[in-house]
């Protein structure tokens, strides 16, 4: 199901997909002016909301000790309430201090 959209939000356009009122959703984005190229890029993202900050910093942890450690955003929005991961394959997950609205 479409949870959401949005277009031009820093030169990025985007649509969330998932199931209403879950932690969760898939969000496939562009950025203008910009060839995706083979995935996975830094944009191909899976992201995880946690609202509550001591859940989500017990997240940042496991991934710590999993060996896993933040990287840069390619998209500056996700730096700024969470942290992005990117595993061996390139694939990236970001850890969100965030209520997703639903």
């Amino acid at each position: 199901m479409v949870l959401g959209s949005f277009e031009n939000h820093e030169g990025f356009d985007g649509v969330m997909l998932g199931i209403p009122g879950a932690a969760y959703h898939l969000e496939f984005t562009r950025k203008r002016g910009h060839l995706a190229g083979r995935a996975p890029t830094q944009d191909n993202l899976l992201v995880f909301y946690f609202a509550d900050g001591q859940e989500w910093q017990r997240g940042i942890e496991r991934m710590s000790a999993a060996g896993y450690y933040p990287v840069p955003s390619f998209n500056p929005y996700w730096d700024r309430l969470g942290k992005t991961y990117e595993d061996p394959d390139g694939y990236r997950v970001v850890i969100q201090n965030q209520l997703w609205p639903s």
